[in-house]
């Protein structure tokens, strides 16, 4: 009989920086170094490379590890889809850490499936609405800052003290244009901005 392989799956992105607590998660389980793969970008997109690799290793009754619900896909249908091809299609087992009731090794009968199923599918939506809602915070949060006058993006490039006497100097052709701008410090495209703005167009 072909033995069981044990793997460990670990995500970490630019949120989400836990990587050696997943790790350790899965040196505690017994998961060799050689069976753990990690993924270290955003769960934006779940076309991560690791994990397809593992996905393809994957066999009938082995067992994958997972520190929280949340590392299987970035919003509700998602994390659904990959634990019916993980469990399903393929036959491996799911265990959880975080959350001993989503052990796929336990309750085998149909009362355990459905169990599972079920605790799944309340974990999944929230752990789905956590992002949502974070999101909102974030959109809120900035919203709030641009009403109190905080300005995001680049900082905006100051025009020196003597702009109106420069452009005053190559107004009356006393200076070419490449004068003035080597003087106001500016680059070209900034320049005619300002100078536009200084005109009130």
């Amino acid at each position: 009989m072909e033995q069981t392989a044990v793997f460990g799956y670990v995500r970490v992105s630019s949120t989400d920086q836990n990587e050696d607590r997943q790790l350790m998660a899965m040196r505690e389980k017994g998961v060799q170094p050689s069976g753990i793969y990690i993924d270290k970008q955003s769960g934006k997109d779940f076309d991560r490379e690791q994990y397809k690799r593992m996905v393809r290793m994957l066999k009938k009754g082995d067992l994958l590890y997972i520190l929280s619900i949340d590392r299987l896909g970035r919003n509700y249908e998602e994390i659904q889809d990959q634990w019916r091809i993980l469990t399903k299609e393929i036959g491996a087992d799911i265990c959880v850490i975080d959350m001993p009731l989503l052990d796929t090794r336990n309750g085998r009968d149909l009362m355990g499936t459905f169990i599972a199923d079920l605790v799944l599918q309340i974990l999944s939506f929230v752990a789905e609405s956590e992002r949502v809602n974070i999101k909102k915070r974030q959109e809120q949060g900035i919203a709030a800052a641009k009403a109190k006058g905080v300005r995001f993006g680049r900082p905006r490039t100051r025009v020196p003290t003597d702009f109106p006497g420069i452009v005053g100097e190559w107004e009356e052709k006393r200076i070419p244009i490449e004068e003035a701008i080597r003087r106001s410090g500016l680059s070209q495209a900034t320049f005619y901005r300002r100078l536009r703005e200084y005109r009130g167009l």
